[in-house]
Order: C-alpha cells, then structure tokens, then sequence
C-alpha cells in the first residue's frame, strides 16, 4: 500500500446508536486497521465505543465535535470545534459543518477555509457526501458513513471518503453503499506550490 502515498480515512455522522445500528458490513469489511495513518471524523460519533473502534484503525485520530457530541451524555470525550490537520504538503481543516449558514453553502465555506488557512476543508452534517472546487480550493463532505437519519434529505447513502496523499497531489475515492454495491469515484487534486491548488477532476 506504499505506492498510495499517505491515507486519510475520512467519515462522519456516525450516529450510533440513536439514528443507526451500525456501520454497514461491506464498509466494515474495508476498514483494515493500521491500513492508514490518518483518520479524519467530521463528529456524530455516536458514542465511547464507536470512538475507541476510530482509535483503532490508525495511529492518528483527529475528531471535531458534532451537533450531538454532548460530552457526559453519549460521550465522555470532549472534540473540539474545529481542527487543522498537516498531511504530506497540504494543511486540512475539519469542522462539524453546522457551524456554516446557511448549511453547506460554498461562499461560507470558503470563509471558513480561508479562517484557518488549509487547502483543503472537510465538513459534514448534512449526511450527503460531495467533493468541489472552490476558488482553486478542496471542499470535501464525506457524508455519513452509516447513512444514519437526517432532516436534510429524504434518503441517505452511506457514504465516506478516503484521500491518497502522494506529495503534491491528493487522490480523493469516494465510497458508497447503492443497493448493496459499493461504488467508488474519484478525484485528484493537485497543489501547486506558488500559485495554490488546482482541480483535477
């Protein structure tokens, strides 16, 4: 898995045990621990115990605290509100995404972003994943992972992220559960060093 660069495992809107069960089994089956070195959540854990099995899968777990994250109610733990990450070239921000109003606007967004100063921000919330450029710029929502209940929309796929980190470059796949099948796509993104990122879809 070398020649991949460095993974990030991406996922968010956990929600167990109150809007899901578990996390897919075909999802489950392809989170190998130590298989990455990263593993970004974007909140909603859901729980301590689905908290201590993100732990397990890499040595380095970044969390940010959900809109249902309370610390001594469904977790002990205490997130915070945002977080940037350094992989590789590339300084990723992580957020909640209920924070953004109005939700998941790119203007706002890109506020955000340009607020802790990353190449790349990572949001959730509203349980539906998308990868977009913006001003030469990543915004990457992995969606929900168990594709847990949410007002926002009337049907959730499950949904998560994984980025290849190979120096300037970044490999975003993005994996979905649609009839039982997981179907994968992806995108690249490349950081120039002078004149910013620039999309490559």
């Amino acid at each position: 898995m070398a020649n991949f660069g460095e993974l990030v495992l991406v996922l968010g809107d956990v929600h167990i045990p109150h809007r899901a069960n578990t996390i897919p089994e075909k999802f489950k089956r392809m989170l190998v621990p130590n298989k990455m070195q990263h593993v970004i959540c974007t909140g909603n854990v859901g729980n301590d115990e689905q908290y201590e099995e993100l732990r397990e899968l890499a040595p380095n777990v970044h969390i940010v605290a959900g809109d249902f994250d309370v610390s001594g109610a469904n977790v002990t733990q205490t997130f915070p509100e945002t977080k940037v990450v350094q992989v590789g070239s590339f300084r990723i921000g992580v957020i909640h995404g209920h924070q953004i109003i109005p939700w998941n606007d790119e203007t706002a967004l890109a506020r955000m972003r340009r607020k802790l100063n990353v190449d790349i921000l990572i949001s959730g919330h509203s349980h539906q994943n998308s990868v977009l450029e913006h001003e030469g710029y990543f915004h990457i929502n992995p969606g929900s992972i168990t594709g847990a209940y949410s007002s926002l929309v009337p049907k959730v796929t499950p949904s998560f992220v994984l980025l290849a980190v190979q120096g300037p470059k970044v490999v975003c796949y993005v994996y979905e559960l649609i009839n039982e099948d997981v179907e994968v796509s992806k995108t690249e993104f490349t950081k120039k060093s002078e004149e910013g990122p620039l999309f490559l879809p």
